[in-house]
């Protein structure tokens, strides 16, 4: 299974004129290979997704396959709880591997192989300088480094040290595998780089088996020859790396070897996409989880509501270039809303109630009226509302004395209420500091074309709740996690823990229609005039319904920032 296209035709970013050319050519048979290999030691982020998208998308695109792999050569920070969560991620997204989902792991001993053959081939060597020592020997871009003395130590001397790596003799770091390529070399990743390095942790898969892992340098290239890879697509921090890479399946002998692409990674205006960061704020109880819904995690996404295809199709709209930017938040925002606009069940629901007493109603009687659920698709039908004499309405639907352009309610002037005809109000109660406690208003149920009974003009609709059968409701009101635009740019000397914003939750007691307290965890709703919200799908329960606030109706941050 693959995600659909969401919005018309694709644009042709640079990735996808190189595959159609490769393809047209003929190159590698016309197959297109893609992987997506993240490390699993973390969650996933918007970021991934912008990969995932790019990876699946055009291997889908072109009739091929993408591969799913765990880049699994760090055992200290790796788990399977990461494993599973990239699984459900993924298929979330609307992606899947198929048969086509490896670990790196399972390549340990064949990657044990390559790198004896590279020591017999004189390519690579068992070094034993300190860490400190090797940074020295390296030297840095404008001067050329000093080969090791161990460079040339003789063929079977380094075969017979490799092996009792392998076998357990040695402290951690205290010897290593390194290739042999160029110490003069301007790019550093090519003055012999570590091919592996000793390392007593436990995997996660394979136990005690290793004491030694492989570098992501040498696995990852030896990985994509191993699958038959064709179109290894990457974050442009690798480009740098792409030498090394080369230089690795250079000597696999391989008629067509994979080759490496590079492509911007997303940077995401209010919010830190850095795994290490996001761990932070993670242990540190900042936020509450990896899946709190103000992270960039697709698992807090979607826990807050945002729907797969509307990440599928901000992903499709930044494209793909080779240069860095930062990406507005409120474009991903923008996306989410489209996509609810289409798919998300009106309701109604009150953050700040004031009640309402129609006077002409009488105590007790009670009435449903019917409610489209969306106007927008029209297969989604209808749904019934109490409706009665005391009713709940936003108190800032009220003003005593208004100021021009305020349409709403006010003495002597009437409002439309939402599927309910309309309502004058023609007196306040208030409490002994003078604020409106009640409103008594008079209900004019409308004529059948749903105008006023008296003929008069109205302005302004707005929403409701039925005192006698409205049901509280826990509303989370989620706004961007940071204080800070581009959190990337603070100075060295500001910790970026201390620009969170204060205000990036508001918890609020609200009342709705009876219907919410069916809600399923993860639905989604567009509460009118107040917002996007989806059904919690940790916390909300039958007798407790708890709503996330996937995003405001229109982008208020805007004002409020200055834009």
């Amino acid at each position: 299974m693959s995600a659909p296209s969401d919005n018309g035709p694709a644009p042709q970013h640079f990735i996808r004129q190189i595959i159609a050319a490769d393809v047209a050519a003929g190159r590698y048979g016309g197959r297109v290979v893609t992987r997506f290999p993240p490390e699993p030691n973390g969650y996933l982020h918007i970021g991934h997704a912008k990969a995932i998208c790019i990876d699946f998308g055009m291997a889908e695109e072109f009739g091929g396959r993408c591969h799913l792999r765990m880049d699994d050569t760090n055992p200290t920070k790796e788990s399977m709880e990461y494993v599973e969560a990239i699984r459900e991620d993924i298929r979330w997204l609307g992606f899947d591997w198929g048969e086509h989902f490896y670990f790196s792991a399972d390549y340990f001993e064949r990657m044990y192989e390559t790198a004896r053959s590279l020591i017999r081939a004189g390519l690579a060597y068992v070094c034993e300088l300190t860490q400190e020592e090797f940074k020295e020997y390296r030297g840095v871009p404008t001067r050329p480094g000093r080969e090791s003395p161990y460079r040339n130590r003789p063929i079977e001397e380094s075969l017979d040290l490799f092996a009792r790596m392998r076998a357990g003799e040695f402290p951690d770091g205290s010897l290593c595998l390194r290739a042999k390529i160029d110490m003069a070399s301007p790019n550093l990743h090519l003055r012999d780089p570590v091919l592996y390095r000793i390392l007593r942790t436990p995997h996660y898969r394979t136990g005690d088996q290793w004491c030694m892992y492989p570098t992501y340098d040498f696995a990852h290239p030896l990985e994509d020859a191993f699958e038959g890879v064709t179109h290894s697509l990457c974050t442009l921090e690798f480009e740098v790396h792409r030498p090394l890479y080369d230089w690795v399946v250079s000597h696999l002998g391989l008629a067509e070897p994979p080759h490496q692409y590079e492509f911007a990674r997303l940077n995401l205006s209010y919010t830190v996409m850095s795994k290490r960061k996001l761990l932070e704020l993670v242990q540190e109880g900042l936020v509450r989880g990896w899946d709190d819904p103000r992270l960039p995690t697709i698992c807090g996404m979607r826990r807050r509501g945002y729907p797969p295809a509307a990440i599928r199709h901000f992903c499709e709209l930044i494209g793909v270039t080779k240069y860095e930017s930062l990406t507005d938040l409120a474009l991903l925002e923008h996306c989410v809303r489209d996509e609810l606009n289409r798919t998300a069940a009106r309701r109604m629901a009150v953050l700040r109630p004031l009640k309402v007493i129609l006077e002409n109603v009488q105590p007790g009687h009670v009435e449903e009226m019917e409610a489209v659920n969306n106007p927008e698709d029209p297969a989604a039908g209808t749904r019934r509302i109490p409706f009665g004499r005391e009713l709940w309405i936003e108190r800032d639907d009220y003003m005593d004395d208004p100021p021009p352009k305020f349409y709403r309610l006010a003495p002597g002037r009437t409002v439309r209420l939402r599927y309910a005809g309309f309502v004058e109000c023609v007196g306040v109660e208030r409490d002994a500091a003078g604020d409106p406690t009640a409103l008594r208003c008079r209900w004019d149920r409308g004529t059948p074309d749903g105008r006023p009974s008296d003929g008069r003009k109205v302005k302004s609709t707005i929403h409701w709740a039925h005192a006698d059968t409205a049901v509280p409701i826990e509303l989370r009101l989620y706004d961007r996690l940071f204080r800070v635009e581009d959190v990337g740019a603070l100075p060295d000397d500001v910790d970026y823990k201390t620009q969170l914003n204060p205000d990036s939750l508001k918890i609020v007691q609200a009342l709705g229609e009876p219907s919410l307290a069916e809600a399923r965890p993860g639905e989604s709703f567009q509460f009118e005039r107040v917002g996007y919200f989806c059904a919690d799908a940790k916390d909300h329960a039958p007798g407790r319904p708890v709503f996330n606030r996937t995003v405001e109706l229109k982008d208020t941050w805007a004002k409020i920032a200055g834009r």
